[in-house]
């Protein structure tokens, strides 16, 4: 079980454990109330508290793992006898692109395989794939969603073929492998992150620095990834990005209607073909499970200790971006970076601080709009 789930089952028995708290203080209040009926709560009560607790220790004991897993690799030696570590490299990176100087060429070996002269504005490759393909908690698109570096991309939309044609019935796979071409070629959509530095952090540590300009670039990389995926009006030319975009006002992926929000992504999920619906993840705005769950519950906190997958059938993601849960196997979902990165530095002449900016290029292919289904809410006419 990964962090974000157990940030959710906390989330859940965090609010179970608070309106069993609230019950027994009813019951204390009610005169009429036996020993009996405040016991058993009593004892809920305890056994509540005891999961909170018990799942708290997790993430202290995960994150308290991840913390000595990132100062091993801040600490490991890149091996080519200088003792540099890839910390202070990139530390020395980002410090002389701010100062308008050439990187040393000590610490250009030890972030790329092909030693340059230190003149050019690419960011190395190492440093592109530790900012691209970490897992970004801040990105759950990351944990599901296919990632790649490679320039002028282009990959089949099935990962298999047969020579039997036939084979493949007549649903929405076999329409919309008639109608497009077989490959998926990926374009180059540029965008700039920028990431503020002060001036202590700039003459502070080689550790704080790496940290908070990595941090800063994989947010703005992240947010962006976001952003266009679920974009409900995309921007011109990033259509093709977008879960939400329309064709002459018609989803471009297959829209199924419930009376319920419940009723919508059970709709959604049954309508997907089986090799599909069987790798399954439902993406939502946790706003709108909790609505779910309040329709289900009917009153009681019985169901908000349950885990979401439980509830749902499949494995849940929550995402604020994601205002309409789109469902579907999210390995068809496929971001791809150009290999070329430039970085630079700017100033805010409205704060006065130091911008590290990262110039990139990818794009968002939906490499097969039958993988996925929408979830939108039809409401029956009285």
């Amino acid at each position: 079980m990964n962090r974000w789930q157990l940030e959710n089952m906390r989330s859940g028995v965090a609010q179970e454990l608070g309106a069993a708290t609230t019950k027994l203080s009813e019951l204390y209040a009610d005169s009429t109330s036996s020993m009996e009926n405040r016991q058993k709560q009593k004892t809920l009560v305890e056994d509540t508290k005891e999961r909170l607790e018990g799942i708290n220790e997790q993430i202290k004991a995960m994150d308290a793992e991840t913390e000595i897993r990132l100062r091993k690799q801040a600490e490991m030696h890149t091996g080519d006898g200088t003792g540099d570590t890839k910390v202070t490299a990139k530390a020395a990176l980002y410090r002389s692109t701010m100062r308008g100087e050439s990187l040393p060429t000590e610490h250009r070996k030890a972030l790329t395989d092909t030693p340059t002269s230190g003149g050019d504005k690419y960011l190395p490759k190492t440093v592109a794939t530790e900012i691209l393909t970490e897992p970004s908690v801040k990105n759950p698109l990351r944990g599901v969603s296919t990632m790649t570096n490679i320039t002028n991309l282009e990959v089949p939309k099935l990962a298999f073929s047969l020579d039997d044609d036939e084979f493949i019935e007549d649903g929405a796979t076999a329409k919309e492998m008639k109608i497009n071409p077989d490959n998926v070629a990926f374009g180059r959509h540029k965008f700039k992150v920028f990431v503020d530095i002060s001036e202590t952090v700039l003459l502070g540590t080689d550790t704080n620095l790496v940290s908070v300009v990595d941090r800063g670039l994989e947010s703005g990389l992240a947010k962006k990834e976001k952003k266009v995926a679920f974009a409900t009006t995309p921007k011109t030319g990033e259509e093709h990005m977008s879960f939400y975009n329309k064709t002459s006002g018609t989803y471009d992926i297959i829209a199924k209607t419930g009376s319920t929000k419940f009723a919508a992504i059970l709709a959604a999920l049954a309508d997907l073909e089986e090799d599909y619906r069987e790798n399954a993840t439902v993406f939502m705005q946790f706003a709108y499970y909790i609505d779910i769950l309040m329709d289900l519950a009917n009153g009681s906190t019985t169901l908000y200790g349950v885990q979401p997958e439980h509830i749902i059938g499949k494995p849940v993601v929550f995402c604020d971006f994601a205002t309409i849960p789109v469902i579907g196997d999210f390995s068809y979902s496929h971001f791809n970076y150009d290999i070329g990165m430039l970085y630079e530095r700017d100033k805010n002449v409205k704060t006065g601080l130091e911008s590290f900016v990262l110039t990139a290029w990818f794009d968002h292919q939906i490499k097969m709009k039958a993988a996925f289904r929408l979830a939108v809410v039809e409401p029956v006419n009285p």
